[in-house]
């Protein structure tokens, strides 16, 4: 009777004992394990990031770190890291946190417009995805690239045609560009290249011509008429005599691209570059900012009118007034002087 009783004892035992072993996976596994607020959690594994990483990473959003290291191990996930983009989602368990950063990598949205030079563009990338800058630079700079492109060093900023774009957190220089430049050959659909063809520019030529469009009005429902007016300028042989293309010049010629220039002076027009269109015919050998859509179909589309001048409006601001003769031109222009000095506007 004795030892029935022991043997009732040690099964009880057993059996509390593989109970309270099964609650324990349970709630390893099962119990919800989040500690944030938010109805979700966004988490970022770098490239190359061991276990260790991605518990710095996990540890604030966790309640319990033991439990899901412990479910880690037993899934393998330590030896399987993968980088990229996560949504924990509130209220989800270790089994589903898990499953989520090994397999569910989510794209983000990137945006990129109004870049003057692509040190600009890599600077403004590497705040949004993983790559840093020198890295994407390099990247976009590649001679063989470039080559593969039908780029120059010049014209290399073309091909990025400002818009948002679902790209993967942890994409690599490389795959960017590449994607960029299957973007850019998309964007010059036949519609597009045919126009520039009747132009008689090719498609980096537009875009050089947009970039000027752009820094010269803001206002989109004016930028075709603007374009009009440079491409009347081209067709006659004219000089484009563009500010905006001698503030470049200005800034590459002196390698300071921080400098802020409100004002042409006369002897700035004397700057020998081929980016100065008061010196050389044409259209500049590569854009000298990231034009808009509206700016590049602005050109494609231009205003078709006698205009060869303008001028900013001061009665309209944000506006220019237009000129057929340099006569009216002239007379649009005093009353431009006269307000600049009158505001003091030297540089």
């Amino acid at each position: 009777m004795y030892f029935k009783k022991i043997l009732w004892a040690i099964a009880l035992i057993g059996l509390l004992v593989m109970a309270g072993f099964a609650y324990y996976v349970y709630s390893s596994v099962f119990i919800p394990n989040t500690a944030f607020n938010n109805d979700e959690a966004h988490v970022y594994i770098p490239t190359g990031a061991r276990f260790s990483d991605v518990m710095e990473e996990m540890r604030p959003l966790l309640d319990n770190t033991v439990s899901f290291e412990a479910v880690a191990n037993r899934k393998g996930y330590p030896a399987n890291v993968k980088p990229g983009h996560y949504i924990i989602k509130k209220g989800m368990n270790n089994n589903d946190i898990i499953n989520t950063i090994r397999s569910k990598n989510i794209p983000i949205y990137v945006k990129f417009n109004n870049q003057e030079r692509l040190e600009n563009l890599a600077g403004h990338l590497s705040n949004q995805i993983e790559p840093d800058s020198i890295s994407l630079l390099t990247a976009m700079r590649d001679p063989s690239f470039l080559k593969e492109a039908g780029l120059t060093t010049e014209t290399a900023l073309s091909v990025y045609i400002p818009n948002t774009y679902e790209l993967y957190w942890n994409t690599t220089p490389e795959s960017f560009r590449s994607r960029m430049l299957k973007e850019y050959n998309t964007f010059w659909n036949e519609s597009r290249t045919k126009k520039a063809k009747d132009l008689g520019l090719s498609r980096e030529q537009v875009i050089s011509l947009a970039a000027i469009v752009q820094k010269e009005t803001a206002k989109t429902d004016e930028r075709a008429r603007v374009a009009g007016v440079y491409v009347n300028r081209l067709k006659k042989g004219m000089l484009l005599q563009a500010d905006p293309t001698v503030i470049f010049a200005k800034k590459f010629y002196e390698n300071d691209f921080d400098q802020v220039i409100k004002r042409v002076l006369y002897k700035d027009l004397e700057l020998d570059s081929p980016y100065n269109t008061y010196k050389y015919t044409g259209v500049p050998p590569g854009p000298i900012a990231m034009p808009d859509i509206s700016s590049i179909d602005g050109v494609l589309n231009y205003e078709k009118h006698d205009y060869i001048f303008f001028v900013a409006d001061v009665t309209n601001f944000g506006y220019h007034k237009f000129a057929k003769t340099l006569a009216q031109h002239n007379r649009n222009k005093q009353e431009y002087v006269r307000w600049v000095n009158a505001n003091g506007v030297n540089r």
